[in-house]
C-alpha cells in the first residue's frame, strides 16, 4: 500500500516544527532581559520598555527600584519628579502618569498585588496585550505569547504569520506553536531577532534557520530569476 502524500498543511507544520526545534537548540537559556525581583517590578519595567530598549530600562530601574520600593511609593510619587527619574526611557510623561495611576489601582483594588488575570491586567493604565502577556508569562508562568517588535518581525520573516494586526499575529503564533512552548518561543524569537535576524541588516548568511525561512527562500528565488 502506497503511503499517502504529505499535505501542504503537514509540510508547513514540519517546517514550523523544525524552526522551533532549532531555536530551542540555539537559545536554551533564553529568558526575559528585564531585571526584576517581583511581579510588580516586572510590570513597571515592561511599561517602561515601550519604545525603549531593555538595556536602557534596566539601567533606569536599577536606581528607580531603590528609590520607590513598591506600589505605595509610586502611588504617592510626584508626577514631575517621576518623569525626571524615567526620562531616559522616552514617552516619560505618559509613562509617569500610567505608573502612578496603576499603582493606585493596585493598592485600592488588589491590596497592592499584581493580578494574574489577563482581563484585569489590561484594565490597568499603560498595560496593553504585550505587557499583560509578558507579566503573565514571566511573573506567573502562565501560557502567553507576547508580541513585541522582534517577535512581530520574525513571525513574518519566518512565515508564522502574514497578518498585519498584532492580535492576529499573536493568534497565528499560538496556533502554530505548542502551548507548553509559548513562553520559551517568545524569548527564542526575541534572542534570534537581536542576534541574527536584525531589523535593518539581517545576518542571513549566518542564520541557522535559513533552510526554513520564507524571507530567505524568496530572496534566493528572486536572485536566481535575475540571473
Amino acid at each position: 500500500m502506497k503511503k499517502d502524500k504529505i499535505t501542504s498543511e503537514e509540510k508547513e507544520q514540519e517546517r514550523i516544527t523544525a524552526i522551533i526545534s532549532k531555536l530551542s537548540e540555539l537559545y536554551p537559556n533564553a529568558t526575559t532581559a528585564l531585571n526584576h525581583s517581583s511581579p510588580f517590578e516586572l510590570l513597571i519595567a515592561t511599561i517602561l520598555s515601550a519604545q525603549c530598549t531593555d538595556k536602557r530600562v534596566n539601567k533606569v530601574t536599577e536606581r528607580l527600584f531603590k528609590k520607590y520600593k513598591g506600589p505605595k511609593d509610586f502611588a504617592e510619587a510626584d508626577k514631575f519628579e517621576l518623569e525626571q527619574d524615567i526620562k531616559e526611557c522616552g514617552i516619560f510623561k505618559n509613562k509617569s502618569k500610567n505608573i502612578i495611576e496603576t499603582s493606585k489601582i493596585l493598592l485600592e483594588k488588589y491590596n497592592g498585588q499584581v493580578p494574574s488575570n489577563f482581563d484585569e491586567l489590561i484594565e490597568l493604565p499603560g498595560v496593553g496585550r504585550k505587557t499583560a502577556n509578558v507579566v503573565l508569562a514571566n511573573a506567573f508562568g502562565k501560557p502567553a505569547f507576547a508580541v513585541d517588535t522582534h517577535v512581530y518581525r520574525l513571525a513574518h520573516r519566518l512565515g508564522f504569520s502574514d497578518k498585519k494586526n498584532l492580535l492576529e499575529v499573536e493568534k497565528d503564533l499560538r496556533e502554530k506553536t505548542p502551548e507548553n512552548l509559548w513562553i520559551k518561543a517568545h524569548h527564542w524569537l526575541i534572542y534570534h531577532g537581536r542576534n541574527i535576524c536584525r531589523a535593518r541588516k539581517p545576518l542571513c548568511d549566518e542564520c541557522s534557520l535559513s533552510d526554513w525561512c520564507l524571507m530567505f527562500q524568496k530572496a534566493v528565488k528572486a536572485d536566481k530569476n535575475c540571473q
